[in-house]
């Protein structure tokens, strides 16, 4: 988060350590979420998702996932069954690309962690210097993420890091605060991207942004489409327009 280019293991995990640099959480990240959902099940049913992810850790629950949408009750919500099943598509196609399938709780070349800890940063890193790499379904990384993904979900994230690997709930949770509340190198939400029909391509930019886009990586561009599609047709929805970016 931003993107994740997987052309081998080795760099896929390398390029995730270097996620959300381009994205330092803006004022909305610092709204406190809701915490309830309005009726009706979460579009996709634990046997979709185990379809989806076969190879998964078995730390990424489905039962996690949809505790953390009652977080952000907007997602897979809004816009319809269509759009809302568009929407879960598309953020679990981010979120398989971003983790090898949700193979990966934690980046795994330590040797980056002390990089995402920013010292200008007026709370500075209370949990040490090397505490701030990628964790959870979108691999959040830097002390400022952590501190403004915690206040909306009122975690203490800046201080004890690690809950987004040790609770399977809070790391869809700080993915779904990214999905719903940040633009990053874009103009839109993943949310924003999905409810207001701007297409799948919208989602990369707003994760990646030209690292991807504008012929950035179209390599890595094009398999967060191809699973886009495949997650689609899991839940039995066409994928609408607009896929690349």
């Amino acid at each position: 988060m931003p993107g994740l280019p997987r052309a081998s293991a080795a760099l896929a995990t390398f390029l995730t350590l270097c996620a959300l640099v381009l994205s330092p959480a803006g004022p909305a990240g610092a709204a406190t979420a809701p915490h309830h959902r309005p009726g009706g099940r979460f579009v996709v049913s634990e046997r979709q998702f185990a379809r989806m992810f076969p190879d998964r850790d078995p730390f990424f629950t489905y039962g996690g996932l949809v505790e953390a949408t009652r977080s952000y009750p907007g997602f897979a919500h809004d816009g319809g069954p269509g759009v809302a099943r568009q929407e879960a598509a598309a953020f679990l196609a981010n979120v398989s690309h971003e983790t090898g399938g949700l193979h990966y709780v934690v980046a795994q070349n330590e040797s980056t962690y002390p990089v995402f800890c920013d010292a200008t940063q007026p709370y500075g890193c209370p949990a040490g210097q090397s505490a701030y790499y990628g964790r959870g379904a979108i691999m959040l990384s830097w002390n400022f993420n952590y501190k403004a993904a915690g206040d909306a979900l009122g975690l203490d994230l800046l201080n004890d890091p690690w809950l987004v690997e040790r609770d399977a709930a809070v790391a869809w949770k700080t993915a779904l605060w990214y999905w719903n509340t940040q633009t990053g190198p874009g103009t839109l939400t993943g949310h924003q991207a999905m409810v207001r029909r701007a297409g799948f391509g919208e989602t990369i930019r707003s994760l990646n942004g030209t690292a991807e886009c504008e012929g950035g990586n179209p390599a890595q561009m094009e398999h967060r489409v191809s699973l886009y599609r495949t997650f689609a047709r899991v839940l039995k929805v066409g994928p609408g327009r607009g896929l690349t970016c």
